[in-house]
């Protein structure tokens, strides 16, 4: 794979559920993780999908005057970070929040110690992390879908050196979060 290209499951221009206001929504393809009960199982193949350059991406998102952010779904978006490295820095300097959801933690993304992959966190403003836990679904949670995840605030979990969980109530921050997030960060 060329690092000029990204293997997309989908798009979606102007979504409303993969975060607050309107975004442009990359599904990547690939996932080893397969949650039971994911939401997107038809991102788990890494041999499906299509190619799309990087360019052909960030074009279609400049189309859009509406977007507030984006957001990189999956399928498991650190699998193909050296990509979505040159795809964010195009999206950072058109003034874009960067959106990032994974199964990962950020715990986890930071112990492997991968150049691209803590590159890529570094660039995302927002981490949703945790694989997804179907005995732990919850419809009523805002842009997560298992009690487990969590919506971090990336600058902030870098400079504490621990995660550090989004407080804004445009990404869903209430004081039940903040009671469950005494239990969870």
């Amino acid at each position: 794979m060329c690092d000029r290209n990204i293997k997309v499951a989908g798009i979606v221009n102007d979504s409303i559920t993969d975060g607050p206001g309107m975004r442009f929504t990359l599904f990547v393809q690939g996932c080893p993780k397969r949650c039971p009960g994911c939401h997107n199982p038809q991102t788990h193949d890494f041999e499906a999908g299509q190619y799309r350059t990087i360019e052909d991406i960030f074009k279609q998102i400049q189309a859009n005057p509406l977007l507030s952010g984006v957001t990189l779904s999956g399928g498991e978006p650190f699998c193909q970070s050296k990509p979505l490295i040159a795809l964010c820095e195009k999206i950072i300097e058109s003034g874009l929040e960067i959106a990032i959801y994974t199964g990962e933690t950020f715990e986890e993304l930071i112990a492997e110690n991968d150049p691209d992959k803590i590159k890529l966190l570094s660039l995302c403003d927002i981490l949703v992390d945790g694989a997804f836990m179907l005995e732990q679904r919850n419809l009523a949670l805002l842009f997560r879908g298992s009690e487990n995840q969590r919506i971090l605030n990336v600058k902030e979990s870098f400079a504490q050196k621990h995660a550090v969980a989004e407080k804004s109530e445009r990404w869903g921050y209430t004081e039940e979060t903040k009671d469950r997030e005494k239990s969870n960060v």
